[in-house]
């Protein structure tokens, strides 16, 4: 066999692999996005970035739940930090939560939606 042909065998057995661990990682990052305070999050820090205080404020939430939910956010790589004195603010961490936030806010909150 030549060393092509091991190589794309070797690749080829992998590709299993590699789909399930992706389809897992998309799993847990639609769980993250399946609750609908972390979701409401998202969407606001889809925005522009967000001290805890406003989000509280925009959610009219208690500060434990925000912060909670900001730590579940934080945990899965969804948001990220910048502290400017005793304030922290929280945005979103990547391109990719930013497309798909992006995506399930048009689909349910766009611009001409009458339900």
């Amino acid at each position: 066999m030549t060393q092509a042909r091991t190589r794309h065998l070797r690749a080829s057995e992998t590709l299993p692999e590699r789909m399930a661990d992706k389809a897992a990682r998309a799993a847990d990052f639609l769980k993250t996005l399946a609750h609908e305070n972390r979701l409401m999050i998202l969407c606001i820090l889809a925005e522009g970035e967000k001290s805890v205080s406003d989000l509280e404020d925009v959610l009219d939430l208690r500060q434990p739940t925000v912060s909670q939910q900001l730590a579940r956010l934080r945990l899965e790589g969804l948001v990220t930090t910048r502290r400017d004195g005793k304030t922290i603010y929280y945005s979103l961490a990547s391109e990719d939560a930013r497309v798909i936030v992006g995506a399930v806010y048009e689909v349910f909150c766009g611009r001409g939606r009458r339900d």
